[in-house]
Order: structure tokens, then sequence, then C-alpha cells
């Protein structure tokens, strides 16, 4: 048991340092790639707690999905980043001081709290087949609606892209 808690709580620490990262860094590329570590450490984070379709929905439509659909978007917008730099120093440190006042929260409520006053998991949970079914039998609207949200992003990064060669920057970085 105590090897599963120091999993548990290096692959924690990894995502809060990713996603720390991810809205820290200027240069867009970067914190999309940042994004996508604590994504996949999330759906660890999700299997060691016993739930292995969320883990694999994780995966797929955040880390696969979303992410190359935002790096797609980023690249046919050409961005680069900020080259000018955050003007001052308190909004430069304030999303990771807030990150690690969450963090030292979160790891005194663990700490001090009582584990006998905690939630306990279902003993059966939801077959994939049930839960799959219930999405698309019960939920369908929002399925379409997030689905042609994806399609609305897709159709403006390449207007977005076609619009600024239009205009004569049309010399491409390759790097």
């Amino acid at each position: 048991m105590i090897l599963f808690d120091i999993v548990f709580y290096l692959i924690a620490a990894v995502t809060l340092v990713s996603t720390g990262l991810a809205i820290t860094r200027l240069n867009a590329v970067h914190a999309v790639c940042y994004l996508v570590i604590s994504f996949l450490a999330t759906a660890m984070l999700f299997y060691l707690l016993g739930a292995p379709l969320l883990a694999a929905l994780e995966v797929i439509l955040y880390a696969g999905g979303i992410m190359v659909l935002f790096l797609f978007v980023i690249m046919m917008i050409r961005g680069q980043g900020s080259q000018r730099g955050i003007a001052s120093v308190v909004h430069q440190w304030l999303p990771a001081l807030l990150l690690t006042g969450f963090g030292v929260f979160l790891a005194g409520l663990f700490l001090f709290a009582d584990p006998g006053t905690w939630v306990q998991p279902p003993a059966v949970a939801a077959a994939p087949r049930e839960f799959g079914l219930a999405l698309f039998r019960d939920y369908w609207l929002p399925m379409e609606v997030a689905s042609l949200l994806l399609l609305v992003a897709l159709i403006g990064a390449f207007y977005l892209g076609r619009h600024a060669d239009s205009k004569g920057d049309s010399q491409r970085d390759i790097s």
C-alpha cells in the first residue's frame, strides 16, 4: 500500500507541476505540450483510482484529440508565443503562487483530515457499455454540441490561416 501512495503522490506532483508550467509559459506551443503532460498524468491518476474508462477517455479525448486540435490551431495562426515579457512581476508569479497555495491547502487537508469521514467509492462501478449507451442515448445533444464546437474551431483555424496568407505575409516559419 505504501508503494501505491508514493506512486500516486509522485504522479499528482507531476500533474501539478506540468499544469503550473502550462499556465506560466509565454510560448503557446510549450504551454500546450505541458498541458498534454498534465492530461496524461491525470489519466494515470484515474487509472490508479480504479477508473480505467475515465483514464482512457482522458487520453483519447483530451490528450489525443483536443490538444492536437489546439496545436493545429496554434500552428495555423502562427502562434509563436509572446515575444515581449509580462510587464508586472505580480502577473508573472501570481499563477504559480496561487497553484502553490492551493497545493499546500490540499496537502494540509489530506494530512489533517480524518480518513473515516471521506466518501467511499461504490462497490460496483458501471460497465463501460452502460456508460456508452447512457452517453449516446440520454446525452446525445451535448455530444453533438461538443462536436459542432470542435468543427467551428477547425473551420476558424483554416479561415485565420488563409486570411493571414491573403494579406501578403505569406512567408512561413518552418521552425
